[in-house]
């Protein structure tokens, strides 16, 4: 970690790299812009994994006194991870072939033959707790007319994985036991809830003629007003539902397993302890002696002895970590690899082919609808996850070692 300060900048911004080099410029260029910030607490901090982001950097954590950022928690609200163990062997399931051919290759296409994917939703409404206490709680709502259809729409997405970077894996452990892994978030809802209270924050500050450029893409809310009661309160239902989201599909997926391993290794499976955890969110919490909202847009949050998932790419390493609790980087650690190439220079640079036959001689099994844009989430366009977690040797210890096995994407 290296600290900078200089006559660009009013807060310090501490980075989890070796040095400058390894920062791009735009997204450097975005850590200066909060730095400047009249309103942040302590410093700006950026976690190995970070790169250029909406208004934000990825990998991103600051504090703040009194505001919340729409765009300093992220389109995707409620982000995050889900981890279960299993008591069964990998290699017991590489040994099988089925009439769909390698069980392993089986059981993910069954995932995504179940699981929409993409822009893909279920036909009927599914169950949600959330979003049926939103329902009873209508009150809270109801003055943002136009996100209240999202309530509604949620029951059709409850369940699904969504595209990008999200991600359903089985996974084989450092000791051989096979582990299920998925990465999701709000769906649409949180990218809605976002962008409306973007542009109301941008048309409160302007009003204000607020010290905060509006080229930043910074724009906040005092959450003493109503419309920063507002976000809080929809943020908060964001987060809710991503939790359901992703315990809904790893429940659909834990069946899909525990079916066919019964049928062709004859065991019934065991499940371990979940881990669910977001990395797109702003909370309230105490760090220096103050109350302030962090808000981690690509980050984890990592409280002594707290358990977190920290992805890779496909066909590379996840871990799962426990927290070391470093008040520097206000509890929090990176949320992942973290991207070298941007989804369009991935695409240009690495063939689909390539990316196929690596996965190939990995003996990673897909399940995809379409191969064409694979290159975007290969892991060539990732950074290397182990080096990120070198960089990060004073914010978490790994605990259990992850390599791909299996995925579907959407």
């Amino acid at each position: 970690m290296f600290t900078m300060y200089n006559e660009r900048t009013k807060y310090p911004i501490r980075i989890w790299l070796q040095d400058e080099s390894k920062i791009e410029e735009s997204c450097l260029e975005q850590a200066y812009n909060l730095a400047n910030l009249p309103f942040i607490h302590k410093w700006v901090s950026l976690m190995p994994d970070t790169h250029t982001g909406k208004g934000m950097p990825i990998g991103g954590v600051i504090a703040t006194e009194g505001v919340i950022i729409p765009n300093a928690v992220g389109v995707d609200i409620g982000c995050g991870m889900i981890f279960v163990p299993t008591n069964i062997k990998v290699e017991e399931l590489l040994e099988v072939t089925t009439g769909n051919g390698p069980l392993v290759q089986a059981i993910v296409g069954d995932i995504l033959r179940n699981i929409p994917v993409g822009y893909n939703r279920h036909k009927s409404k599914k169950s949600s707790a959330v979003l049926d206490k939103a329902n009873e709680q209508f009150d809270l709502y109801k003055d943002n007319e136009e996100l209240v259809p999202l309530i509604d729409d949620g029951y059709y997405q409850v369940g699904t994985l969504g595209g990008g970077n999200h991600f359903i894996e089985l996974q084989r452990d450092q000791d051989g036991y096979l582990g299920i892994m998925i990465h999701s978030g709000s769906r649409h809802l949180g990218k809605e809830i976002c962008d409306y209270f973007h542009n109301k924050a941008r048309e409160l500050n302007s009003r204000w003629y607020s010290a905060v450029p509006d080229s930043f893409h910074l724009a906040f809310l005092p959450v003493d007003t109503k419309e920063g009661k507002q976000y809080i309160n929809w943020m908060n239902l964001a987060l809710d539902y991503a939790y359901e989201n992703r315990a809904s599909m790893l429940d659909n997926t834990c069946n899909i397993v525990a079916t066919w391993i019964k049928k062709y290794i004859g065991k019934d499976i065991e499940f371990g302890e979940i881990i669910n955890c977001h990395h797109n969110y702003a909370s309230y919490e105490t760090h220096y002696g103050k109350d302030v909202w962090v808000h981690r847009k690509g980050a984890t949050r990592t409280r002594k002895g707290e358990i977190a998932v920290i992805p890779g790419a496909m066909g590379s390493y996840s871990y799962v970590v426990e927290g070391l609790g470093n008040e520097m980087s206000f509890e929090s650690s990176s949320h992942g690899a973290g991207r070298a190439y941007s989804r369009k220079k991935a695409i240009e640079t690495f063939p689909v082919e390539k990316v196929i036959l690596d996965l190939r001689e990995q003996g990673v099994a897909i399940a995809k609808h379409k191969k064409s844009d694979i290159a975007e989430e290969c892991r060539f366009a990732y950074k290397n996850i182990d080096e990120v977690m070198e960089n990060q040797r004073d914010l978490v210890k790994p605990i259990r070692k992850l390599e791909t096995v299996g995925v579907v994407k959407g």
